[in-house]
């Protein structure tokens, strides 16, 4: 399929062709639920601790004794119905990261593509450099008409660290690399801005996918 390429200034420069088997494919909403599953997941920090009745500090001795008092049987003060006491089922650091195989990855990626080019999400603009200045990435946005959006670049020599920097602080844009993809990002953003040079090596690294 063939799209729209726009200028820095928002204009229409030309057209690109975007690869119908990664832009224009059958969208598999179980594959897209699988993946930002994991992603969701493999955010979480799982640092949550507490601790349970064992091992709160103190609590040895019996608080009183088990008969004559008037008051409930107690054996420690450090029981959880007790002020001070442990935590019930109390909850400890685990892992809840999700690994999907490659192959799920690929697939799903081509699904989120896909799902964004027939919403009209995705626009491709001219390559560009910049200086490491928030104000014209920035620009570059609202010309683009960009409100919650991504801005996917070429490799060139890894991640571009100026167009990384200048971006960084705009709330309603971020910035991936096609070395570094996240489909996490590309699925809740509003618009997708591609870079041509990334619209080229996004068709080549996908189109094997099923």
């Amino acid at each position: 399929m063939k799209v729209d390429k726009y200028s820095i200034d928002g204009k229409v420069v030309g057209q690109v062709e975007l690869s119908d088997a990664v832009f224009g494919a059958e969208v598999n909403d179980v594959l897209v639920y699988e993946y930002i599953k994991a992603a969701n997941a493999n955010l979480r920090q799982g640092t949550h601790s507490a601790k349970e009745r064992a091992e709160v500090r103190g609590g040895g001795a019996k608080p009183w004794r088990q008969k004559g008092t008037g008051r409930a049987r107690a054996g420690s003060s450090r029981s959880p119905i007790w002020r001070g006491g442990g935590t019930i089922f109390a909850p400890t650091p685990r892992d809840y990261s999700i690994k999907l195989p490659k192959k799920i990855k690929r697939a799903a990626f081509v699904s989120i593509f896909s799902l964004k080019a027939k919403s009209g999400s995705i626009k491709v603009v001219e390559d560009f450099q910049v200086g490491g200045k928030t104000k014209e990435v920035a620009n570059i946005g609202k010309a683009l008409a960009v409100t919650k959006g991504l801005l996917i670049s070429g490799r060139k020599d890894g991640e571009d660290s100026l167009l990384k920097r200048a971006i960084r602080n705009i709330p309603w844009f971020k910035y991936n690399n096609v070395e570094r993809l996240s489909g996490r990002d590309i699925f809740y953003s509003r618009e997708v801005i591609l870079t041509e040079s990334a619209v080229k090596e996004i068709n080549e690294k996908f189109s094997g996918a099923n």
